[in-house]
């Protein structure tokens, strides 16, 4: 089997106008990380080694994304300041940090007695006919059930010991 050797090109990265211009367009369209350094023309790594060498190029991607924000929040204003109502909703809920008031009323009254829910339960009790009386559980001897217990295991432990064939 024989492999083909990949040309090698070593290409230079420098955060020329142009470079930087592409960098501005593709985050100005909302691009970010590897989407960004592609749609620009570098490769994702080359783009990280610029933005290390040189933070103007970290800047026009910072810039690409404020102007785009600033053209949306824009329209968004003048769509509300034009009378669109679902526009100011939303200029509001979002640019301002504005809820709706919510306001919830109840009603009505209502009185409970605990002395009253109390005969009540106590009739249900004394009025059912398919009630069976059942007698208490007696809890058993907790010494004589450990004691059995522990008769079992030795006596389990010498039927084995007596079981083991001899050599």
């Amino acid at each position: 089997m024989t492999f083909k050797s990949l040309p090698l090109t070593v290409r230079e990265v420098k955060a020329t106008e142009a470079v930087l211009e592409r960098l501005y367009a593709s985050a100005k369209l909302g691009l970010k990380g590897d989407s960004l350094a592609v749609n620009a023309g570098l490769l994702p790594v080359e783009f990280r080694r610029l933005c290390q060498m040189d933070p103007i190029a970290e800047y026009a991607v910072m810039k690409g994304h404020a102007d785009a924000e600033a053209s949306m929040a824009r329209v968004v204003q003048e769509a509300a300041l034009s009378g669109d109502a679902k526009m100011a909703m939303e200029y509001l809920r979002h640019r301002a940090d504005w809820t709706a008031a919510q306001k919830v009323e109840i009603t009505g009254s209502q009185s409970i007695s605990i002395s009253l829910a109390l005969e009540q339960a106590q009739a249900r009790v004394l009025n059912r006919e398919d009630v069976i009386d059942v007698e208490p559980i007696t809890t058993p001897d907790l010494r004589r059930a450990l004691a059995d217990s522990a008769a079992q295991t030795l006596s389990a432990t010498t039927h084995a010991a007596d079981q083991v064939p001899a050599r």
